[in-house]
């Protein structure tokens, strides 16, 4: 059966635009692997790769379409011009220099590719299962990725602390999708979300008639969950009572239905979440001590988005893949754009970045986002406006359509301007150049000699109107 494998083949023979390739690659946080051009058809004939991409000095273009046409599940790049072929599957060049634009469109290609060719195989085993929020290369989130696959293989409980929105039940989802408790459920609670008097009934189930409205027994989260993960997200809003039947659970591993007298063993795997100090909470007596000591066996933190700066371009790139693969569309960002976006401050964290990517998609559905571009509060870098050149005739053009428009009230003296052509004809060049004066005139005066409200007033540009008066010589004074 064919299996898919995350990593990119560098085919080709060693050298330096190889080894170059591949130390840009290995940034962006791929993984590479080098192969002789000899040993390619036996590599891949059972595995289809993130890319295939081809040197131009390991094959000629006869080739080179001879490869494509025995993997046509497998997209190809090409490093060098290698000519133009027409296999559906090689998806493009890789020009010289490299650049991050060029080479990260490129592999959202592979991926689009390989997400429309996809066949139901299974995955390989070296295949990373990660989620958006721990995509980095930053040092606290590779210590996040160790800690994860460290703990996963035991049963320890874990708190995994951090500000909202960075990403905490990705972390629990990822230590219970590696652990040996994969195939069983994983339960997410949110113990602030939930009503205080009834909270002990969604965790431990009732009984029927064990309170008014309890009109059959049901099971509560940890049964639900057994043989799995229970993620108890903000642990710190959980009261002071439920606190002291939760350490009993943990210590014990047996509880009580509401309404109930039968001990119920449980198997489950306790991961908690909070993004509050409970240490502090501790010493306000807002929180058990030995309840926090049960729990806080593993703790694993979460970095701020603010405190992982250098990884927004990697997160945006897997926001917007993630994104395009929903089917609501495609937005790229520019590179001023993703400077600014690292000087943001980031209080919502990944959160508040995958909101905005959401956001920009629907405002530039398979557009490229430019600085100027972003809302206002996204803006640290200061870049003028991008304005399009406009030749004088056309400016003249613009003034005259917008003068005699419907939406630009006017009056026109009509001792000056006759309504119909005289005989001996009229001097058209000198007339209408009277005529756009007095209009300008009558915007300025209207708008208290304020030039953008008075270019506003005539339907042009500001800086058009400044051009303008500088040519008759005006001034709005």
């Amino acid at each position: 059966m064919m299996q898919t494998d995350q990593r990119i083949l560098l085919v080709g023979n060693q050298s330096e635009r190889i080894n170059r390739l591949s130390c840009v690659f290995e940034f962006l946080g791929e993984q590479v692997e080098l192969l002789a051009v000899d040993k390619l058809e036996a590599r891949i004939s059972n595995t289809r790769f993130r890319a295939l991409v081809i040197a131009q000095e390991s094959q000629s273009k006869e080739l080179l379409l001879s490869i494509a046409a025995k993997l046509p599940w497998q997209p190809i790049l090409l490093l060098g011009e290698l000519g133009e072929g027409n296999a559906s599957n090689i998806l493009g060049h890789i020009e010289e220099p490299l650049n991050y634009p060029q080479l990260t469109e490129l592999l959202h290609f592979c991926q689009v590719y390989v997400q429309a060719k996809r066949p139901d195989v299974p995955t390989s085993g070296n295949q990373t299962k990660l989620f958006r929020s721990l995509v980095g290369r930053s040092d606290g989130i590779a210590q996040v990725r160790h800690l994860i696959n460290q703990v996963a293989t035991s049963d320890a409980t874990v708190l995994v602390l951090g500000q909202s929105g960075t990403g905490k039940e990705v972390v629990a989802r990822n230590i219970h999708y590696i652990s040996e408790r994969r195939d069983g459920p994983f339960i997410p609670v949110n113990c602030g979300a939930i009503p205080a008097e009834l909270l002990e009934s969604e965790l431990f189930g009732h009984e029927k008639g064990s309170f008014t409205g309890a009109i059959s027994a049901r099971k509560g989260r940890f049964e639900l969950a057994e043989g799995g993960t229970l993620f108890l997200d903000e642990i710190g809003d959980m009261p002071l009572q439920m606190q002291v039947k939760l350490l009993r659970v943990l210590q014990e591993r047996v509880f009580e239905r509401v309404g109930g007298s039968k001990a119920i063993k449980t198997d489950v795997r306790v991961i908690a979440a909070t993004h509050r100090e409970l240490e502090t909470m501790i010493a306000d007596g807002e929180f058990r001590e030995d309840l926090f000591y049960r729990l806080n066996v593993f703790p694993v933190e979460m970095p701020a988005l603010c405190e992982r700066k250098d990884d927004i371009p990697l997160l945006l790139q897997e926001l917007v893949s993630r994104v395009y693969n929903e089917g609501r569309g495609k937005v790229r960002f520019t590179q001023r754009a993703i400077e600014s976006l690292k000087e943001h401050s980031w209080s919502g964290n990944v959160r508040e970045l995958s909101n905005l990517v959401e956001r920009l998609t629907i405002l530039y559905p398979g557009g490229l986002v430019d600085v100027n571009d972003l809302p206002i509060k996204y803006r640290h870098i200061d870049v003028p406006e991008y304005q399009v050149q406009v030749s004088e005739e056309e400016l003249e053009r613009d003034a005259l359509a917008s003068i005699f428009s419907d939406e630009v009230q006017v009056d026109i003296p009509e001792s000056r301007f006759p309504s119909e052509l005289p005989p001996e004809g009229v001097n058209l060049k000198d007339l209408l150049a009277e005529l756009e004066i007095d209009m300008i005139r009558q915007a300025l005066d209207q708008q208290d000699n304020v030039v953008a409200r008075a270019a506003e007033m005539l339907g042009i540009r500001r800086t058009t109107l400044v051009e303008k008066m500088r040519k008759y010589g005006m001034s709005k004074d």
